[in-house]
C-alpha cells in the first residue's frame, strides 16, 4: 500500500505555501541588503552601475508595493536571524543546501 505526502506527514504544507513564503523572505531579506546598499550609495562609500541602479530601485519599489512599510523593517538582529533562518530552512526543503541565502 502507498501512501500519499499528506497521509505520511498531516499537516505538511502545500510545495506552492513553501515557495511562496520563500519569495516573502527572499524579498524582505533583499530589500533589507538593498536599503544597506541605498545607503551607502547616498554615502558615496558605494557606486552602482547606472543601469543595474535603476532596475533596484524598480525592484525595491515594487515590495514596497507589495507589503506594509512595518514588515520590511527596521528590525532587531533577533528578527533578522529568524527570517533569514526560515529562507534557509524552507529552502533546504525545497532541495537547497543549508544556509543558501544569496539573493
Amino acid at each position: 500500500m502507498e501512501y500519499s505526502d499528506e497521509e505520511m506527514l498531516p499537516g505538511r504544507r502545500s510545495d506552492d505555501e513553501i515557495r511562496d513564503a520563500i519569495e516573502e523572505f527572499f524579498d524582505k531579506v533583499w530589500y533589507d541588503r538593498h536599503q544597506q546598499l541605498k545607503q551607502d550609495v547616498e554615502d558615496e562609500i558605494e557606486t552602482v552601475d547606472p543601469g543595474i541602479w535603476k532596475q533596484a530601485l524598480k525592484a525595491a519599489a515594487k515590495i514596497e508595493a507589495k507589503y506594509p512599510p512595518e514588515e520590511l523593517g527596521p528590525h532587531s538582529d533577533f528578527d533578522w536571524g529568524m527570517i533569514n533562518g526560515k529562507l534557509s530552512a524552507l529552502r533546504w526543503v525545497m532541495g537547497d543546501e543549508w544556509d543558501f541565502l544569496d539573493t
